[in-house]
């Protein structure tokens, strides 16, 4: 059936049709071809394009609207500026300001509540203490770039810009004194905010010992370079996490005179200490010692400390003289050598056969600090027994000689730590010339490769192989002597500045 169009003007113009009076109404018929007629002549006036106009057009307008707004002054009027204060009270007063303020303050006190404070010394790994982070402060990584020092600093990127806080000043039991870390705006309740940069020391062994203690304190050295010679406000020092007030006088002497001061090193006597926590500021930890640098690196902290030292003591950083100097730097007790007077005489007529070969003995015991850096200045060869005062070596010139000596049972009993001034030779530029181990000495009621030997070889004295030790000095006042001509024949200068100064 075909359904033919209806041709009343009403349905070709709208696509609602009003309600038609009696006498308009069609038939059914009708009414469907109507509706299909509308259906087919229905025109739309939406476009993409035009919409994508018509809303660039507004935004211009809007934008050339505020533009004119903020090119015009605001009214100074008294009614102008009662409304703006009206307002900004309304604003400052309403209920969603004050339940901001109410979030913010929640939120600052969780952030506090939340700081954990942690055992700076974790007896997890008492059994592997020196391994890995240590034990000390052992939830925490150290920063380490290839051949540089390992260290931690707070604030930093690895701290998420937090603040180390110290609680506890426990000196016989480190498990007792704790660590944590907190934003600066958010410090824990009742904690100080310690102004400037500290420095942290961590030590395994002892403050006291000049070996042990020159170890701890060579990685601030390395910092201190490495960071355009920043310097630190104050020291903390640990062992085992235990605070320790102090270190020996030639350490504490020979870092005087590196860092450009007097070390001020943290008492915890004030009695506002308590156990509340004390945040720093600015802090750089330490516990690794040595650990990670290269060789380079090393001589060129003990290249700084020496320089320093001499600076400190008023002794010329270049030697002019062509003289030979060997020195028998002595002990007294414990290491010693059994017969003294013989081994002096030993290498005293081998001194004696080379020209310009000056011999002198001295006791590190009865000198000062600066006794000790101008006599290790004026050696080119050192002859000692194994012990702390050999530290000493690294204040000679670069590339002057060592000769160490050890009691019966070290060489199989003591492990690495005989090593330490071999490592200690290499690491300040100085030339280790070898060992001689006493094979004769106090007995032992233990098979001689029991470990429990060696608490009665540790203080052994030391005796003496004439045939040897003539050989070995001869040999090595040779090379000396080869190596001072040809210095002298380059014209090799020593720094007469030391950096950081």
């Amino acid at each position: 059936m075909t359904v033919l169009p209806s041709h009343h003007p009403t349905l070709t113009t709208t696509t609602t049709k009003p309600e038609m009076p009696h006498y308009q109404k069609h038939s059914p018929r009708s009414t469907v071809a109507a509706a299909t007629t509308a259906t087919r002549t229905h025109f739309s006036f939406f476009s993409p394009k035009l919409s994508v106009y018509l809303c660039s057009i507004c935004v211009t307008l809007f934008i050339l609207f505020h533009i004119k707004i903020l090119q015009t002054p605001l009214p100074s009027s008294q009614t102008s500026l009662s409304f703006l204060q009206t307002w900004q009270e309304k604003l400052t007063n309403n209920d969603e300001s004050a339940s901001c303020t109410h979030d913010v303050s929640t939120m600052a006190d969780r952030l506090r509540e939340s700081v954990t404070f942690l055992p700076l010394k974790d007896l997890r790994f008492a059994n592997a203490a020196l391994v890995g982070h240590t034990w000390f402060m052992s939830s925490l990584y150290d920063t380490h770039e290839e051949g540089e020092v390992q260290y931690q600093q707070f604030p930093s990127k690895s701290s998420d810009g937090r603040i180390l806080c110290i609680k506890g000043r426990d000196t016989h039991d480190g498990s007792w004194n704790y660590y944590g870390l907190a934003y600066p705006g958010f410090l824990p309740k009742n904690a100080t905010l310690v102004s400037g940069r500290t420095f942290v020391s961590y030590n395994h062994y002892d403050y006291g010992n000049i070996w042990h203690g020159l170890s701890a304190l060579v990685p601030f050295v390395a910092w201190h370079l490495k960071s355009e010679c920043a310097t630190p406000d104050r020291w903390i020092l640990y062992h085992w996490g235990e605070v320790r007030k102090g270190m020996s006088p030639w350490l504490s002497t020979l870092m005087d005179a590196t860092f450009n001061g007097p070390l001020n090193i943290e008492q915890f006597d004030d009695s506002s200490y308590d156990d509340s926590p004390m945040c720093y500021e600015e802090a750089l930890v330490m516990r690794h010692n040595e650990g990670g640098m290269s060789r380079e690196k090393r001589m060129e902290v003990y290249d700084l400390i020496r320089c320093k030292a001499r600076t400190m003591c008023g002794v010329e950083l270049d030697r002019t003289d062509n003289e030979i100097r060997l020195t028998m730097f002595m002990r007294t007790g414990p290491r010693s050598f059994r017969n003294e007077t013989a081994v002096v005489e030993i290498f005293e007529r081998e001194c004696k056969k080379v020209e310009n070969c000056r011999l002198k003995v001295a006791y590190s015991s009865n000198l000062t600090v600066c006794e000790q850096v101008k006599l290790m200045a004026s050696t080119d060869i050192l002859v000692s027994p194994h012990g702390a005062q050999l530290t000493n070596m690294f204040l000679m010139d670069r590339n002057s000689s060592v000769l160490e000596f050890f009691p019966k049972g070290w060489l199989k009993l003591a492990g690495v730590g005989q090593l330490v001034y071999r490592w200690m030779g290499s690491w300040s530029g100085m030339r280790h010339q070898g060992t001689w181990h006493d094979t004769e000495g106090d007995p032992c009621p233990f098979p001689e490769d029991d470990r429990r030997c060696m608490s009665v070889y540790k203080n052994g004295r030391i005796g003496y192989n004439s045939t040897y030790f003539a050989e070995w000095a001869s040999k090595v006042l040779d090379e000396v002597k080869t190596r001072k001509s040809e210095e002298t024949a380059k014209g090799n200068k020593v720094p007469t500045k030391c950096a950081c100064s």
